[in-house]
């Protein structure tokens, strides 16, 4: 154990270095402050075959915020566009679409392998010379003080430490220890779902669209992704999860089939495939004594509209914005910047509060709406979704949501940089 009042000091400590934590560490970097990214896995990935990894489905305002951060054309350049959304419920006369032709944008997202955003967030990080890592190691004790953070971490080999922070954020996701720590609760409810996720090959491509599709048992998603590929989100009842991942490939790819139908032709391989519990989240509140949280540790969505990331990225854009004008403020007054200070914290708060919110209200009501049952809620919701598809006002304000792109933007969700 470091000796007491012997600590290494930081302006800022992220406890998670995944996408949020890494993103946020080089969202800061022009800020020229002390940041360190404390994580408890290895920074050294073990690289995957292509079928084997998770997709992510990246908005326009996430596309802007790393057009701002000089990091799109890597993106870029491993991602693949959505020009078209097409949502429908099976076996039902309704569905709907979105076009980004309509928007006047030439694509209403992108997808990209977890993987390929991991390494080019790495080399970033790797490059800048700013983020201090502890690694791999974990946040095991945290105490506010009136100035500072003390806290305690651990290492590997169960060595311990102390570091010192004007400010500690929580980017540790939907079950952060962090946030436990900070004495901040949270609602947590189960949808008594999983979500089988991978990644296969259809006969006929996607041609750059997205389709989400209703089933009796929860949404499926289909992603396009580069060399023909589909990413899938399947949606399943708990009880029917492990007999589904056991199936032989084509059998899984025939139920899969079965769920989704054959509007891209028949399914020809699938690659490996893994599980995850399905729960909506929401911190009871977003700050402490000098500590705020980020990402799924402030709020875990349903993946049904794909929004999760998008909106955990808005959480660092709009953080960043306020350590920003902070930072300006102090410099204009000749003293030194508190990026703890109780103030800039409440502006945070405030600002994200109904931008999550909404987005969690949003995708539970989805997933309660289509998995009710009853005869006079689905004709209700299919007439509902039709004439959805007939009002272009209304496709284009729900399509503005669906890009990040409503309500009051931070810089970087702009694509305005920091300085």
């Amino acid at each position: 154990m470091t000796r007491a009042g012997d600590y290494t000091d930081y302006d800022i400590v992220i406890a998670g270095g995944g996408m949020i934590g890494s993103t946020l560490a080089l969202a800061l970097a022009p800020l020229r402050l002390r940041v360190a990214i404390v994580e408890p896995v290895a920074r050294a990935a073990e690289q995957q075959p292509s079928f084997d990894d998770r997709s992510t489905a990246m908005s326009r305002s996430t596309q802007r915020m790393y057009e701002a951060m000089g990091l799109w054309d890597a993106i870029a350049a491993a991602s693949t566009p959505i020009t078209r959304i097409h949502v429908s419920d099976k076996g039902r006369f309704g569905f709907s679409h979105i076009d980004a032709d309509e928007q006047g944008v030439e694509a209403l997202g992108y997808v990209v392998i977890n993987r390929v955003l991991g390494q080019v967030l790495q080399a970033a990080l790797d490059e800048d010379e700013a983020p201090a890592f502890h690694c791999p190691a974990r946040i095991v004790a945290a105490a506010p003080g009136d100035d500072s953070v003390i806290a305690t971490i651990e290492d590997g080999d169960g060595t311990a430490s102390e570091i010192r922070c004007r400010l500690l954020i929580a980017a540790d996701g939907a079950n952060s220890a962090v946030r436990g720590m900070l004495g901040i609760g949270a609602r947590q409810a189960s949808y008594a779902q999983c979500a089988i996720v991978g990644n296969l090959l259809p006969e006929k491509s996607l041609d750059h669209c997205a389709y989400e599709r209703f089933t009796e048992n929860g949404p499926l998603a289909l992603l396009p992704l580069s060399e023909g590929r589909a990413g899938f989100v399947w949606t399943l009842r708990e009880h029917d999860v492990e007999r589904v991942l056991e199936l032989a490939d084509q059998a899984f790819l025939d139920e899969l089939q079965g769920a989704f139908g054959y509007r891209l032709g028949k399914f020809t391989r699938v690659g490996r495939r893994s599980a995850y519990p399905l729960t909506v989240s929401k911190a009871l509140r977003l700050t402490a004594p000098r500590a705020v949280l980020v990402g799924n540790a402030a709020h875990g969505l349903h993946p049904v509209a794909a929004q999760g990331f998008n909106l955990g990225l808005r959480d660092v854009a709009a953080l960043c914005d306020c350590i920003a004008d902070a930072a300006a403020t102090a410099r204009e007054q000749g003293v030194e910047c508190d990026v703890g200070d109780s103030q800039l914290l409440e502006r945070y708060a405030r600002w994200r509060r109904h931008d999550q919110q909404k987005l969690v209200a949003f995708t539970d009501g989805l997933v309660r709406l289509f998995g009710h049952s009853s005869r006079p809620v689905r004709v209700l919701r299919n007439i509902g979704m039709l004439g959805f598809d007939l009002l272009p006002g209304v496709r284009s304000l729900f399509a503005r949501h669906t890009m990040g792109l409503a309500g009051r933007l931070p810089r970087l969700s702009r694509g305005v940089p920091l300085q």
